[in-house]
């Protein structure tokens, strides 16, 4: 070429690759995943290290989850991923893979004389509706993962296969749903012992069916499942037992990808939160911002507990608005409105307790209390966090036979009578009735905030306790505690209605309760800890990572080096 000279060319590319070092964004020192059970934490290491990305390590952690704690997630239920891909300017993602009410199902359908016989939405094959995690496992694999889709499940087949050894969680969820547990003959033989008892712990649990139904959504993708062989033996399954599923049901079940809430917050950081059907990122949105108008920082113990009760109080009541956003009109910019949200904050006094009764009226709802979540960051700065669910423990406590799968129990997070009240006090919601081919709200709340110079990621199971439970975590973070705090700090809730304040027995103490009823607050301890909830941090400016798992479970938190 005339006038070139090798010199100049090659001071030139050093320019520009010192340029491009200088604007390149920057990577995590180390991979990190933290899942409720260490299975699955392994399973996503295992896949990490075999050269896969967050977004198959994902894959890994909820196909293990669906094998080892049956009683929370499976292919029988469903759930949202919130996604992070890494770039000099991040794209998030949403895949809502939340069950579908059959196409047959209509708003009457647990009426029995005019009255609703909730039993017929919690247990057995009427319960279920049309499982979404498969469809995401292949959403994932296809558009965003590295390796194979069979790769990836690998883990989860031989798990199945193997077996896994039972804890003392799965005998506790067991008894929970021991009588529903026994009632399906299928789901008796999988999960119970002989004459069905609980299993001994360290008792090994073999699932065969399972990992053959694994292995066809490995092979042929959403085909092995919502169709073919596997799609054949659920609606016979359901069918024979009650329910009214369709091969047209399966066939037609779709992912959809949304776009995620994402709500500015005070010193350059962003809230990305799960959007409808979740009612959780909406809530997160509007408490943070609220507080943002409270000292909050600089309030004592009991007087922060005060003003985090109070944003909670009004964002809970404002859920009942919301649904499914294929079916309804949602007013997420109305309620994450500055004015509207800065009214709300100002109508808070700050040594009383505001009656909910004193306030307007907006229908609220119900969810199950047992989900999944983890979490999940590769080397390359793409993260995952997802909550998965079946709704109760073990979920429809039915399982199809030859198919391993047992189903959720989802139906119940519809409204099934919007002019009552279920037994904790929630209206029922026109927003959230049933109706076909719809998905429930749920409060289930996958989020990130991530600013120039951090990343973290939260979540938790828990039913309508998810969205405090989170924000508790995140006012951690944003108070500069250690990660390890996040997930460990004590746990109190309010949600509008019921008035009242639960909360973990080691969460007050003896005056702070006394002090918190002349404030106008009525109290209800819980029965024991709740809540599992998975977290990690990444510090952009030194490229370390941090993550924990909730002290209350037996998950783990685990970092993987970088390769040599």
């Amino acid at each position: 070429m005339r006038g070139s000279h090798p010199g100049k060319a090659l001071f030139g590319a050093l320019l520009l690759l010192v340029a491009l070092s200088a604007t390149a964004a920057p990577l995590p020192k180390q991979a990190a995943i933290s899942s409720a059970h260490p299975a699955a934490t392994i399973a996503g290491l295992e896949t990490l290290a075999a050269g896969g990305n967050a977004f198959d390590a994902a894959i890994a952690v909820s196909a293990a989850l669906a094998v080892v704690e049956p009683y929370s997630s499976g292919l029988g239920g469903g759930g949202f991923f919130l996604l992070r891909q890494a770039g000099g300017q991040p794209q998030y993602r949403f895949l809502d893979a939340r069950e579908r009410a059959p196409l047959a199902a209509h708003a009457d359908l647990y009426k029995q004389g005019g009255k609703v016989q909730a039993q017929l939405s919690l247990d057995g094959a009427l319960a279920a509706a049309i499982p979404g995690l498969p469809a995401a496992l292949v959403e994932l694999a296809r558009k965003y993962g590295r390796l194979p889709l069979i790769d990836s499940l690998g883990p989860a087949i031989r798990l199945a296969r193997d077996g896994v050894s039972i804890d003392h969680v799965y005998r506790e969820r067991a008894q929970w749903r021991l009588a529903s547990l026994r009632d399906d003959p299928e789901t008796a033989r999988i999960f119970l012992a002989d004459k069905g008892a609980i299993p001994d712990e360290f008792s090994l649990m073999r699932q065969p069916e399972l990992a053959n139904t694994l292995e066809r959504l490995g092979r042929y993708g959403k085909p092995g499942f919502y169709s073919g062989e596997t799609a054949k033996l659920l609606v016979d399954g359901v069918k024979r037992a009650g329910g009214i599923w369709t091969l047209a049901d399966l066939e037609q079940y779709q992912v959809v990808e949304r776009q995620p809430l994402r709500y500015p917050l005070a010193d350059g950081r962003e809230l990305i939160s799960a959007p409808p059907p979740s009612a959780g990122g909406i809530a997160l949105a509007q408490s943070l911002a609220m507080l943002q108008q409270l000292p909050w920082r600089e309030a004592d113990k009991l007087q922060r507990a005060h003003y985090v009760i109070e944003v909670l109080r009004r964002a809970y009541r404002d859920r009942g608005l919301l649904g499914d956003p294929d079916f309804i009109a949602n007013p997420v910019a109305q309620l994450l409105d500055g004015g509207y949200l800065k009214q709300l904050a100002a109508g808070i006094d700050p040594q009383k307790a505001t009656p909910s009764s004193s306030l307007p009226p907006s229908p609220a709802w119900k969810e199950g209390n047992h989900t999944t979540h983890f979490v999940v960051l590769d080397g390359a700065g793409n993260a995952v966090s997802a909550t998965l669910s079946v709704n109760l423990p073990f979920g429809a406590a039915f399982t199809p036979p030859g198919t391993g799968v047992l189903l959720n129990d989802e139906m119940d997070d519809f409204a099934a009578n919007v002019q009552g009240a279920n037994a904790y006090g929630l209206t029922g919601s026109q927003a959230n009735a049933i109706a076909a081919g719809k998905r429930p709200l749920s409060s289930m709340s996958p989020s990130f905030i991530e600013s120039p110079t951090q990343f973290s990621a939260f979540g938790t199971p828990g039913g309508s306790r998810i969205p405090s439970m989170v924000l508790l975590a995140m006012l951690q973070y944003l108070d500069g505690q250690p990660v390890a705090s996040w997930p460990a700090a004590p746990r109190y809730h309010h949600q509008y209605l019921p008035d009242v304040v639960e909360y973990e027995p080691t969460t007050f103490t003896a005056s702070e309760r006394d002090a918190l009823k002349q404030r106008g607050y009525s109290l209800k301890p819980v029965a024991r800890p709740y809540g599992n909830q998975q977290v990690l941090l990444w510090n952009k400016d030194s490229n370390s990572v941090e993550a924990a798992s909730d002290p209350r479970g037996i998950g783990q938190a685990k970092l993987l080096p970088p390769p040599p």
